[in-house]
């Protein structure tokens, strides 16, 4: 009798790539700790509800970082250690190398210039893409007119941005547009602007014109992250489609 014996092969379809988008910045784009109902949000903790499919946002910003102390305190190292071939790192400092004091402070045409560039090419050796980002606008209006307040230190990226030939998103041309559409008032509602009494974080209340609240993170990460489609096509299928195509001050919730 003839036996036949039959082999059962499976067959492995391979997991699709898993993307990671690296983050490196300061404190309007980190992630902050909820204690005490914390309102206090970066766009980049925000990002991964506009994400979708096998991407995920591990974000290094740090609060009150520039990109000389992110560099001198270890944090790009630990960084760049991670980047795996088709991963991104989002890259947006300005905020704090605006700020005097020695250990963070750069000249926007030379040590800003220096550090934007090295994270551009350490990043494109290890097989990664780099994306550079400007600052977000502060809400700083002069009698009704919404003033900047960073100077050079947002064209440099995207001079860096030209010269090393990596995408640039003009973050603060997008929230500039935006807080500006809000006006004076109700873009506050989108910022760190608490009355008195309301959270146990800070009971006395707190007017800041930086940092943006938890409504402010989504709609920036939201317009941000479609900014940055138009610059990086291949991001396309890893962002959720559209659902409010304008945002207008009528959407924006008053505090209660």
């Amino acid at each position: 009798m003839l036996v036949l014996t039959l082999a059962l092969f499976s067959f492995v379809v391979p997991e699709e790539k898993k993307i990671t988008i690296f983050m490196i910045g300061d404190s309007t784009m980190a992630d902050k700790n909820l204690d005490k109902e914390n309102q206090e949000r970066g766009w980049g903790q925000a990002l991964p509800m506009h994400l979708q499919g096998n991407i995920v946002v591990d974000n290094h910003a740090q609060n009150g970082r520039s990109s000389k102390s992110f560099i001198d305190e270890g944090r790009w190292d630990k960084v760049l250690n991670s980047i795996k071939p088709g991963d991104y790192v989002f890259i947006q400092f300005g905020h704090n190398d605006e700020k005097a004091d020695e250990a963070r402070h750069t000249d926007p045409h030379t040590s800003f210039a220096t550090n934007l560039t090295r994270f551009v090419r350490e990043t494109k050796a290890k097989g990664g893409n780099p994306v550079i980002y400007n600052s977000i606008v502060r809400r700083k209006f002069v009698d009704g007119v919404l003033t900047d307040t960073h100077g050079e230190y947002i064209t440099v990226p995207e001079q860096v941005a030209k010269a090393e030939g990596v995408p640039f998103v003009n973050a603060n041309a997008v929230t500039h547009k935006l807080v500006e559409a809000f006006g004076d008032e109700a873009s506050k509602r989108m910022f760190m602007w608490i009355e008195p009494g309301k959270y146990e974080f800070c009971p006395n209340g707190k007017h800041d014109d930086t940092h943006l609240n938890v409504l402010g993170a989504d709609i920036v990460s939201d317009l941000l992250i479609r900014a940055t489609v138009k610059e990086v096509p291949a991001l396309a299928p890893y962002v959720k489609p559209e659902v409010n195509v304008e945002v207008k001050p009528t959407d924006v919730p008053a505090e209660r």
